[in-house]
């Protein structure tokens, strides 16, 4: 035990330093093994309840009719009774909170909303509703990951990277795409582009692919698509096809905005009845449209030319994704994207399958419809091109993949004024996700990175002690003094300050001042001494009342000076 104590202390000052590091790299690594691991059983849970009355998981058209309108009435009344137990404060979950939590709380998730995640996401996807398993994955994932930054004390700058190591491992255990897990947390989630912060998520997101494959294989879902390579006279119609794809995107979007701004005073208990209700009647017209995104690949591969049947699935999961998410049901939206995207762009392959006389093209533009809808949606273009060249195995859809993507979304950005569905969601439940230019470059900084020694302590001294002491004390040595006189001790700084002098003597100047944890960051600091630029913090490990050294002033001024003049 002493041992572990002696260790800790100095990997906890370099974890600190914002730079790549072995320990850091090792810790993203345990921190995405047991965020893999949460997907991992969340996954088996699906699987199990779903196969009770499936044929093939995902798929509600092959269960009995009479269980499926069953389904989602259950599973809203369990949803909301697991609410009612958790507490409804803790309701707030998906990948809009986390990217809240990230910006806010260097990515520690509560733990009772991490429970409603849980069950919640089991519960939702086990009975149909149409809801993507990305949303629980990127929680659970966070909570698995942070929780070995919080168990050993890390600084809160190296939670946050840790936080988004579960993430990335949590996204490719969920879909086993370890690159585009990668860039979805850079480009959505944490929105940066840093080595000591890319290193190691990149391999907590390789931890999370190893083990779903050790468990799920290394089939991938869109393994069943016929990608073939296109012609150039193909891509003429794909900029059409970009179009419509990011057209759609905002309808997506505007249309789920404004249902959750309808209901949003509604009790959760009503919300989730409702979602019940639409999802049981769309669902037992069309159950093809039920769940997340397998059912819906499932029949676009085996009945790539039936329009009607295809155009009735997009728009019935159109409707139970937009009435499921926007009426609170715990689960994500890239799911239920990557379904509705693959209809759409199966749908829109009849139209060269017309003149070529075939439709071996429709999983090729099945693919390119999942890649399109997706960028638009999210605003993630380089994840979504990432996500359909490791989900389709085939490098002949990059091209092509590029052109819809970039089309879908200038198109839904230029012409529609889209906003990515997890900011209008962050704007709308007024979750602050934006950081000020100084707080992004401090919160990456922990204190112990900084901490100074150079203090002298004096516990009740009397004034001629203070007065003695000071006189003998050399810039930057601070003089604290402890005051245990109140009911609770009292810090506070000593110096010289000649203006207050009416004498020919220096008179002395008493600052009270701060506390902080050591896990804290430089932004923390900032924001104490930001309005009168100046005195100082001291930092405490266990005891809030022993001081293990101070933060000057002087010191931030020089972080934020270093970092492109920011003050």
């Amino acid at each position: 035990m002493r041992r572990w104590r002696d260790w800790l202390p100095g990997l906890q000052r370099r974890l600190a330093l914002p730079q790549t590091s072995l320990q850091l790299c090792l810790l993203g690594m345990l921190g995405g093994l047991i965020a893999a691991l949460l997907i991992i059983i969340f996954r088996l849970a699906i699987v199990a309840f779903q196969l009770l009355f499936l044929t093939k998981t995902d798929d509600f058209s092959s269960a009995d009719p009479e269980i499926v309108w069953l389904l989602p009435l259950g599973g809203a009344l369990l949803i909301g009774l697991l609410a009612l137990v958790t507490g409804y404060r803790h309701y707030r979950m998906g990948i809009p909170f986390v990217i809240h939590r990230i910006k806010t709380r260097y990515g520690i998730m509560p733990f009772r909303n991490t429970l409603n995640q849980f069950f919640g996401g089991i519960i939702a996807l086990v009975s149909g509703f149409s809801v993507g398993r990305e949303g629980p994955s990127v929680h659970l994932g966070a909570y698995g990951a942070s929780s070995v930054g919080r168990y050993l004390q890390l600084p809160y700058n190296s939670v946050r990277i840790l936080a988004g190591c579960g993430i990335a491992a949590g996204i490719s255990a969920s879909f086993n795409t370890p690159l585009a897990a990668v860039i979805f947390v850079m480009e959505v989630v944490l929105r940066e582009y840093r080595i000591h912060v890319f290193i190691p998520i990149m391999l907590a997101s390789v931890v999370g692919a190893l083990a779903t494959q050790l468990v799920f294989g290394h089939d991938r879902e869109l393994a069943s698509l016929n990608i073939v390579a296109i012609s150039i006279w193909h891509f003429p119609y794909l900029i059409v096809c970009g179009i419509v794809f990011g057209a759609v995107a905002f309808l997506f979007n505007q249309n789920l905005m404004r249902l959750i701004r309808l209901v949003k005073n509604w009790p959760l208990m009503v919300r989730l009845a409702l979602a019940g209700i639409v999802t049981a009647a769309v669902g037992y017209l069309i159950p093809h449209a039920m769940g997340a995104e397998t059912g819906a690949i499932f029949n676009a591969v085996n009945h790539p030319t039936d329009v009607q049947l295809l155009l009735v699935i997009f728009i019935g999961k159109l409707i139970l994704t937009i009435f499921a998410l926007g009426l609170g049901v715990p689960g994500g939206v890239i799911g239920p994207v990557f379904g509705m995207g693959i209809v759409l762009g199966t749908l829109m392959a009849i139209v060269p399958a017309i003149f070529i006389g075939d439709s071996s093209t429709a999983g090729t533009y099945a693919v390119l419809g999942m890649a399109g809808l997706m960028a638009a949606t999210l605003h993630a273009p380089l994840a979504a091109l990432l996500a359909v060249i490791e989900l389709a195995s085939n490098q002949q859809i990059i091209l092509p993949a590029m052109v819809v993507i970039i089309t879908a979304y200038v198109t839904t950005v230029q012409f529609f004024n889209n906003k990515s569905i997890f900011m209008m969601q962050l704007d709308f439940m007024q979750l602050p996700y934006k950081l000020a230019p100084a707080d992004d470059i401090l919160q990456k900084v922990g204190v112990l990175a900084l901490l100074s020694k150079e203090y002298v302590l004096l516990h009740n001294p009397a004034e001629d002690a203070v007065r003695q002491q000071l006189a003998q004390l050399e810039l930057p040595v601070q003089l604290l003094l402890k005051r245990d006189d109140g009911e609770t001790p009292q810090f506070v700084a000593a110096s010289y300050d000649v203006s207050l002098s009416l004498s020919g003597d220096s008179a002395i100047r008493y600052q009270e001042i701060s506390g902080l944890p050591h896990q804290s960051t430089m932004a923390e600091v900032f924001a104490i001494l930001e309005d009168e630029r100046d005195g100082l913090v001291y930092i405490y490990q266990d005891d809030p009342y022993e001081p293990m050294g101070i933060i000057r002033w002087d010191q931030v001024r020089s972080l934020l000076t270093k970092q492109n003049n920011l003050l």
